[in-house]
């Protein structure tokens, strides 16, 4: 379970946020919606561990039975993939996976996951290719793996389907929603299209905290 609790947020003394309270449950994605500047990326930017210093943040983050929000960045064990894909141009596509990868994976099991975590997103024999070659579906699907190959507890999503075309954005959105369900984790979905909601899914929105 993935738990906001009382988090405030603020800009140069404007609140952003005010009070907000929500949890998803493992398996879940849960939807946040809001109008531009409601606060919707600073909110997965304080829950990652990255938010800006021109931001001020009260409240809690609990990951299952653990409290995340004291905790450097890389100890909380909760994913985020963005819009942009933002893979590194200058390493291969199965170099750029391995940087994912817990540094308690043996050597000699590295590249045989990602070059299964490939295949498994339709992708086999792509480790050497270079990202610029790639489609934006293709950049899409590596950015997602790279997310989950560092074995996240909690996953954020923050708008990933809004740079695809309509019909690249209906096959990825059913793609990444089996892949994080196939985990059994939480999600946390930032978008401003109802369309992404998963069916069935609850829907928050944050005018209601502002």
């Amino acid at each position: 379970m993935l738990k906001v609790d009382a988090l405030t947020l603020k800009m140069r003394g404007r609140t952003l946020l005010n009070g907000v309270d929500f949890q998803a449950e493992n398996g879940e994605i849960l939807t946040l919606m809001g109008a531009s500047g409601s606060g919707k990326s600073t909110l997965l930017a304080w829950m990652a561990g990255a938010l800006d210093q021109t931001f001020q943040a009260s409240g809690q983050l609990w990951l299952n039975d653990r409290r995340c929000d004291t905790l450097p960045t890389e100890r909380r064990r909760i994913g985020i993939l963005f819009q942009d894909a933002l893979l590194f141009d200058h390493f291969s596509v199965g170099q750029n996976l391995l940087l994912a990868l817990p540094r308690a994976v043996p050597r000699a099991r590295r590249r045989p996951e990602v070059e299964a975590a490939l295949a498994e997103a339709g992708l086999s024999g792509f480790y050497a290719r270079d990202p610029a070659t790639l489609s934006g579906g293709q950049r899409a699907r590596v950015a997602l793996l790279r997310s989950l190959l560092a074995h996240p507890d909690a996953l954020l999503l923050d708008e990933p389907f809004s740079g695809l075309d309509a019909t690249l954005r209906d096959s990825f959105r059913r793609w990444v929603f089996t892949e994080v369900q196939l985990r059994n984790i939480p999600v946390i979905l930032v978008t401003h299209d109802v369309a992404d909601i998963p069916p069935g899914g609850r829907c928050l929105r944050l005018e209601s905290w502002s």
